[in-house]
């Protein structure tokens, strides 16, 4: 049994999917396709969640996973990774058939990205920590230096947190004008002392600025959809004691890529 999932037109032809909360054997707080490693859960219900996934996405297929740190480190995986090490970074690239590149998320945005003429791959966890830290940047610079070229690259920014429900200080907003003034635009005004980001547009801007022409924005609300998906910031305001993740995964076929 597989799960439910979403595509973006701009990764069409190649195996991808933006996962959510359905589909899984998780109970409770976690139900139902949870696949964080850290939440918690039973780990034989997290191995059939993420089975799950990958069955759906490119049967058979590997899955390659990451600590996620909430930096910008994009690591290569190929045929001599070990696929269970989990290393400490945000971002995967890949350019070998075979193998599923995943990302967990609760509300930061999963970002996925191919260059199909090439046969190159990246998949990004983008908090707003690792995105203001170049993670998309990062990911870019290592489908390259496996034969992608960014001109051809095509991104799918997939469910996160939506500007109407991320209300972040003033002290937040100062920290991205800081880096950039222009950044100013991704702030719409809130309470006294707040204001709501859109963490989306950010990180396509982000990709837009580094060259990428084709840029998919889901445009789901992680907080605001709980029965769809999961969401950090929508379990703390209800106290709940953990709280799930959904999988976002991209790879390549076994007839793709030169690997």
């Amino acid at each position: 049994m597989s799960a439910p999932f979403t595509a973006a037109d701009t990764l069409a032809g190649v195996p991808h999917g933006f996962f959510g909360r359905r589909g899984g054997v998780s109970a409770g707080e976690l139900a139902s396709l949870n696949c964080g490693l850290g939440s918690g859960d039973d780990p034989a219900l997290i191995a059939e969640n993420r089975r799950r996934v990958a069955d759906a996405v490119l049967p058979g297929a590997a899955l390659a996973g990451l600590y996620q740190v909430h930096g910008s480190r994009c690591v290569i995986v190929d045929g001599d990774t070990d696929l269970a090490g989990r290393p400490e970074a945000d971002a995967l690239a890949t350019r070998t058939p075979g193998i599923l590149l995943g990302v967990l998320t609760a509300d930061c945005v999963p970002v996925l990205l191919a260059d199909r003429a090439a046969g190159v791959v990246g998949a990004a966890h983008a908090g707003w920590k690792g995105a203001i830290a170049g993670v998309t940047d990062a990911t870019l610079d290592a489908m390259e230096s496996l034969g992608a070229q960014r001109g051809r690259i095509a991104a799918a920014v997939g469910p996160c947190i939506a500007r109407a429900s991320y209300e972040v200080d003033d002290g937040f907003v100062q920290r991205f004008i800081a880096d950039d003034p222009g950044n100013e635009r991704f702030f719409a005004a809130g309470k006294p002392g707040h204001a709501m980001f859109d963490i989306a547009a950010y990180v396509a801007a982000r990709l837009a600025a580094a060259g990428v022409a084709r840029i998919a924005i889901g445009g789901q609300d992680t907080y605001a959809e709980r029965d769809d998906y999961f969401s950090y910031r929508h379990a703390c305001h209800q106290g709940e004691n953990s709280y799930g993740r959904q999988m976002s995964v991209i790879g390549l076929a076994a007839d793709e890529g030169d690997g």
